[in-house]
């Protein structure tokens, strides 16, 4: 029995059957009729039906596994990198070796690009893709998790209720993601923590670390021993314009002057488009050092982590540009500064914060 069937990614004996099932679905074909054609007039809708659908046909006629449909995902990766970006640049990736597996502990910006930019930096370096840790509350319409699913993600049950099934959740998680390390040797990647870092300070909850271990916890193995084994790699990733940043902003506001904040009932999916879409400027992925034995709980393993994440996150000028304005001078970024101009007065500040604080978190580690 296939004790990760509902989390897990899906395997290329089933790619064909959930592509032909996504190309008659019409909540799939809608949006993207949405989001390619959104401008063109009501009365053609028909037509754009029968058109997208022909043309996706065609497409998933030469896909039959899910390697195929990765390169698929890697062409559109270089599109979009060309078109939002103005450099991408990989550091540390060298340090990794072919046919091992690492987890990937990331810092957490964009709910889509971070996992696919820590995935096309392996891609290019000849290594073997991660298998990427996505929350059940971005799967509330069927058609996004079979995509997800298809390009090596697999899910974290966040929705699970009371103490008991949340437990099993964590305990399946846990099983899976060193089944995969272990002893499938696959790369994996997950936040540090739930949710995105908004106000751009990055921590990693120690609750990550615990769910680690539990299940060479069962088997009795020491926490130092355990956690070897999972070979963590913390991965630092900045953006030098972040696209969601106002939307973000908007959020915390709220939450700092209402003391609540309710999400649209698609927000996420809002949030996955304008980061894919918009634009980042310069994109800097920086792989750190395995983490070795010598940690004995999980709050010394958390602090490595965040040490390294923390020290190894590239600054842009966009971040020191905030701190100046932020400390009552003036910024010599001048696109950093038309940028500001697009930002509503009252969530200022906030933006501005965002900015500057991966800065100081730095210089606070630099200076100790």
């Amino acid at each position: 029995m296939d004790q990760f069937h509902d989390i897990r990614p899906y395997n290329d004996e089933e790619v064909v059957e959930v592509l032909h099932n996504l190309v008659e679905t019409p909540d799939f074909i809608n949006t993207i009729i949405g989001f390619r054609f959104a401008k063109w007039p009501t009365f053609l809708r028909a037509p754009l039906v029968f058109g997208v659908k022909f043309a996706l046909k065609r497409q998933i006629a030469k896909i039959s596994n899910v390697h195929d449909f990765q390169s698929i995902v890697a062409n559109y990766m270089e599109r979009m990198i060309k078109t939002t970006t103005s450099n991408v640049e990989y550091r540390g990736i060298e340090k990794l070796d072919k046919g091992t597996g690492y987890l990937f502990l990331s810092n957490h910006r964009d709910i889509a690009m971070d996992p696919a930019f820590v995935n096309y930096g392996l891609y290019l370096a000849g290594l073997n893709t991660v298998r990427i840790a996505i929350g059940d509350n971005l799967l509330r319409r069927p058609f996004v998790s079979d995509l997800m699913r298809l390009n090596k993600s697999f899910i974290v049950k966040r929705s699970a209720n009371g103490i008991r099934e949340m437990m099993a959740a964590f305990g399946q998680l846990s099983s899976y993601i060193t089944h995969s390390l272990v002893k499938d040797q696959c790369n994996i990647w997950i936040a540090q923590k739930e949710g995105r870092a908004k106000d751009g300070l990055d921590q990693t909850d120690p609750a990550i670390i615990k769910m680690f271990f539990m299940s060479q916890k069962k088997e009795k193995k020491p926490f130092s021993e355990a956690m070897a084994n999972l070979k963590v790699v913390p991965v630092s990733i900045s953006y030098e314009y972040d696209p969601c940043a106002f939307d973000k902003a908007r959020e915390l506001h709220q939450k700092s002057t209402t003391g609540a904040y309710e999400k649209a009932e698609f927000e996420d999916i809002d949030s996955i488009k304008n980061g894919i879409v918009g634009q980042k400027g310069k994109v800097v992925v920086t792989f750190g050092d395995v983490i070795a034995d010598g940690f004995e709980t999980p709050e010394e393993f958390v602090a490595e982590v965040d040490r390294q994440i923390i020290t190894n996150y590239a600054i842009h000028s966009t971040n020191e540009a905030a701190l100046a304005l932020q400390q009552g001078g003036s910024s010599t970024d001048s696109a950093f500064s038309s940028y500001l101009e697009r930002c509503p007065d009252n969530l200022r500040e906030t933006v501005l914060a965002m900015y500057a604080n991966p800065l100081k978190q730095q210089q606070k580690y630099l200076n100790k």
